[in-house]
């Protein structure tokens, strides 16, 4: 077979295979007739099989022997080798000339409409891949959206995911399976009711905003936290698509804004900054509620909240700045006895509260947190308590450039009011030189601001290390940032003013630049005694050719030329012999200095200034040409320039005030710190400014909420003590017999009787009784013989559980009673099956004689089954368990009287933790006995809680 015989394409596949026989000694040419693999590897068993690159099969050295395989195309089986070249060439051309992803897409909708539910999972997959690498898969909608009915869960949440990216932009595809997003809020799955209220938002057609407002509203009241949050960021997306429903929105965010899950809080802020910003009556009643959960929010749910709390407080409190001390020289006596009368500033406790709690979020993980609370502080707290975000913002420099670059700004803006909050951390801000050219520049800001004349020879000495530094851009800034500390202390300026005329001889044209120019700035300060320095920067002024500094170097000759008569003139006249090759800056001031060298020495100036003159008359610069003609008219005498010659001189050479070498961020506190305003030192869209302290605090009992609190006996505190060093196991609490309980049932109703004396006489007036917690007992959990060492205390904190709402909060204390560190503490297996624990973190290392705290959740599914588990060490493993008892699966609920009979005397209501069912205990009155009842669905936990009850009645 010849290779000339073919097209070129097929030349090209025939030298390939010619090469591969050639490096693969043990590779050969199917012979005509033989089978051919389509995609699967003919490698014997237990060896690696081919791996396919394009269409044709790369084979390991060595691997397998006659193995031939050109993909998947059917249309190549069996066929010769001239078929072979033929169907490769084929499959060589159509990858040049087919895109993969077409072909891609091809499989794709083939998969989504099959009728397997794994191909359609695996379609599924495959598409939200391609969006999160950024591709373009907006033709597979119709082919997704048919599968938005199916009732595979997982499914379903990527079809979601996609018509979330997609709905917006296919509105038309999207509205036909409107009616089944409609039916999905109705799902039993909270995911699928969030995910289809988010696709619902994400269709912008104003013709179905009844729908979503609708939507809205039943999703705001769901018993799912997620969905209610959900609902929360569906608001913002209706009110852009339709500001009108604003009203409707705002009774929505009010709504919202009394939720009491964590999961909520921080969207409906979102959406509260969103559409109603100067609402803040609607914050009134929940910013303490805010202020409580603000810990356990999520982390970008906490940046929203505190941002809003800030400009809340600037409105609502008076500022703890001012302190008003001064006193009139004469005083009467009413006057002495009215200050006398008058109290010093004492801070409203709800902006102590706000202080408080966001004070632990400076140990946060996450940036943005830190940040805010830093700026709340900053624009909040008084001046002696905002030393504590320092630490906090100096450890953020640790993390990424992009980071540091935001938390060098406001501390650039903070160093320039309160030099003492950073001086402590100075070296943190020493420059490395892995840090880029931006950072740099920062560290140098905030250097220059913290220097005194304390420190003042220490960052001399560092900054003489930075102008050696290769990165120009950073060598002249340093070079400005030394005329700053010149400038700012007196004490050092001839020190800075001779080290930088010590730089106009380095070797760096940007050096010696910016040193003219920095130079210049100085010697505006004292020019009488530094005529030497002037008559310096001219002898160098020929190997200058940085424009700007030409210019000041001119500009010094000019403005100073009487103090150097004999120089100055000699610059005038090589200017002019090199005017029409300078910059126009350069041209500009050349101009300047021949009409100043013209006013006080025009004998030897006269004609080189007419020379320079007439060169400008003709530039290629209108701005050049229009300061000629000016200088022209103004200091030669003709008759058209009139009086305005008298007074050249003054106006050329009158003394001019040293200008002031300022931080660039100097006027940043206009702006809210950790803002983009504050980052681009400009106003963006959207920005909410800060109002002013009010002169007096608005009523604080606005934000008053009536709550009933949980009541407690000092008794049972006392006895709480007691309670702690003895351990009971529940499972003899709970045995008691019904004999001794009816006994005591007489002395009970005893005790009552003058309790509910009140209720009797009024029925109208008997209420629900508030939820009384009794002492909390502690329980062993391992002893510290059987544990090795280990012991472990455990006891139920009486609180809502943070991991999940069905599961009981445990404490358990963990203490080391050996002689050696125990390490890899954990839990281990669990039993029975299916026993829902959230673990605690593995604690690494516990030394001896410590001890620590930690809190875990376990969903005992309404019953009073112990939780089998295992903890763990790095060496052994010990079997322990937790027996719950039936009032600490409970927790307190608040019910109407409506739902109790007027005629009972005393009412207790809670539901179970687990499944939230509810538990409703009566006791009711009578003349010689007293009768109690217990309703609810779980029959088991209500025969267990009637024994315990009278058991403890008995005891009472």
């Amino acid at each position: 077979m010849s290779v000339q015989n073919f097209p070129p394409i097929y030349s090209t596949v025939v030298e390939i295979f010619q090469w591969l026989k050639s490096v693969y000694k043990n590779i050969s040419f199917p012979e005509k007739g033989s089978c051919l693999s389509s995609g699967r590897s003919l490698a014997p068993r237990g060896r690696r099989s081919c791996s396919s690159i394009g269409c044709i099969v790369s084979v390991p050295f060595g691997s397998h022997n006659n193995v031939w395989s050109t993909g998947r195309d059917p249309a190549i089986w069996e066929a010769d080798t001239d078929a072979v070249y033929a169907a490769l060439s084929h499959h060589l051309w159509s990858t040049f000339t087919a895109p993969e992803a077409k072909s891609s897409n091809e499989d794709l909708k083939e998969m989504l409409e099959s009728n397997k539910e794994s191909l359609k999972l695996e379609a599924m997959k495959r598409v939200v891949g391609l969006i999160a690498k950024g591709k373009n898969a907006s033709e597979l909608f119709p082919a997704v959206v048919k599968n938005v009915a199916s009732k595979n869960i997982e499914l379903k949440k990527l079809v979601y995911v996609y018509l979330v990216r997609y709905a917006e932009e296919q509105q038309d595809l999207a509205l036909l399976s409107i009616s089944t997003f409609q039916r999905a809020l109705k799902e039993p799955n909270q995911f699928i009711r969030a995910s289809a209220l988010r696709v619902l938002s994400s269709i912008r057609v104003s013709i179905i905003v009844p729908i979503m407002m609708l939507a809205i509203k039943e999703a705001s009241a769901d018993m799912s936290p997620y969905v209610r949050k959900t609902a929360a960021h569906a608001i913002q997306k209706l009110y852009s698509l339709d500001p009108d429903q604003k009203e409707q929105l705002i009774e929505v965010i009010e709504k919202l804004l009394k939720d009491k899950s964590t999961l909520v809080a921080g969207s409906v802020v979102v959406a509260f900054d969103e559409v109603c910003p100067d609402r803040i009556d609607l914050i009134h009643k929940n910013y303490r509620k805010l202020c409580n959960l603000l810990v356990d929010v999520e982390e970008w749910g906490q940046v929203v909240i505190i941002s809003m709390l800030t400009r809340y407080a600037r409105t609502q409190f008076t500022s703890p700045w001012k302190e008003d001390n001064e006193k009139a020289f004469y005083e009467s006596e009413e006057e002495k006895k009215d200050q006398t009368e008058a109290t010093p500033y004492t801070m409203d406790p709800d902006h102590r509260l706000l202080l408080r709690n966001t004070k632990p979020l400076l140990q946060s993980r996450n940036t943005a947190v830190v940040m805010s609370v830093a700026q709340l502080y900053w624009h909040l707290a008084p001046k002696h308590e905002v030393n504590i975000v320092t630490k906090s913002l100096v450890r953020l420099l640790r993390s990424h450039r992009e980071v540091q670059y935001i938390v060098l700004q406001n501390i650039a803006t903070m160093s320039i009011q309160r030099k003492g909050m950073f001086e402590p951390f100075m070296k943190s801000f020493y420059v490395r030189s892995t840090d880029a050219t931006h950072i740099k520049t920062l560290k140098l800001e905030i250097l220059t601001n913290l220097a005194n004349e304390a420190n003042i020879s220490t960052i001399l000495r560092e900054f003489q290390t930075y102008v050696k530094s290769q990165d120009k851009a950073f060598a002249a800034a340093t070079i400005q940032a030394i005329g700053r500390c010149a400038t700012d202390i007196s004490e050092v300026t001839d020190t800075c003013l001779s080290g930088l005329v010590l730089l106009l001889s380095n070797r760096d044209e940007t050096v010696v630049a910016e040193s003219v120019v920095v130079i210049k700035k100085l010697l505006q300060t004292q020019p009488t005694q530094h005529s030497d320095i002037i008559k310096h920067m001219a002898k160098l002024f020929d190997n200058i050719s940085v424009s700007m500094a030409r210019a000041s170097i001119l500009w010094l000759m000019g403005e100073y030329c009487e103090r150097v008569p004999k120089i100055a003139p000699d610059v005038l006249r090589k200017m002019a012999k090199t005017f029409t090759a300078e910059e126009d800056i350069v041209k500009l001031q050349t101009v300047n200095l021949a009409a100043k060298l013209y006013l006080t020495n025009s004998k030897q100036t006269k004609l080189l200034t007419q020379y320079i003159l007439n060169l400008g008359k003709y530039d290629q610069s209108y701005d050049i040409r229009d300061r000629t003609r000016f200088v022209r008219q103004l200091i030669v005498p003709n008759e058209k320039s009139g009086a305005l010659n008298k007074y050249a001189r003054r106006i050329l050479l009158a003394p001019k005030p040293a200008p002031m070498l300022e931080s660039a961020f100097k006027d940043r506190d206009r702006f809210q710190l950790g803002t983009l305003s504050h980052s681009i030192n400009s106003k963006a869209t959207g920005y909410q400014e800060l109002s002013d302290w009010p002169a007096v605090a608005p009523d604080q009992s606005v934000r008053n909420v009536e709550v009933v609190e949980p009541s407690s006996s000092e008794s049972e505190e006392q006895s709480s003590d007691e309670s702690d060093e003895t351990s009971s196991d529940s499972g003899k609490s709970s045995s008691g017999s019904e004999k001794s309980s009816s006994e005591s049932e007489p002395e009970q109703k005893k005790k009552t009787k003058t309790k509910k004396a009140p209720q009797k006489k009024s029925k109208a007036a008997a209420a629900v009784t508030a939820p009384s917690f009794g002492p909390v007992k502690t329980h062993e959990l391992l002893h510290h013989m059987t544990g090795k060492g280990l012991s472990a205390k455990y006891h139920f904190p009486r609180q809502p559980c943070l991991y999940q709402p069905s599961m009981v909060a445990v404490q358990v204390i963990l203490a080391n009673s050996s002689d050696h560190s125990l390490e890899k503490i954990h839990i281990g297996d669990r039993s029975p099956a299916g026993l829902n624990i959230h673990c605690f973190n593995t604690i690494e290392r516990l030394e001896p004689e410590a001890s620590v705290t930690v809190s875990m959740g376990i969903d005992f599914s309404d019953s009073t089954q112990a939780a089998n588990f295992q903890l763990c060490t790095k060496e052994d493993q010990f079997s322990v368990s937790i027996q719950p008892v039936v009032g600490e699966l409970l927790m307190p609920s608040t019910m109407s009287e409506q739902d109790f009979s007027k005629e009972q005397g005393g009412s207790f209501a809670g539901r179970t933790v687990s499944s939230g069912a509810l538990v409703l205990v009566s006791l009711e009155l009578k003349e010689s006995s007293a009768l109690l009842t217990i309703n609810t669905e779980k029959s088991v936990m209500a025969s267990m809680l009637l024994r315990d009850l009278k058991q403890a009645l008995a005891l009472a």
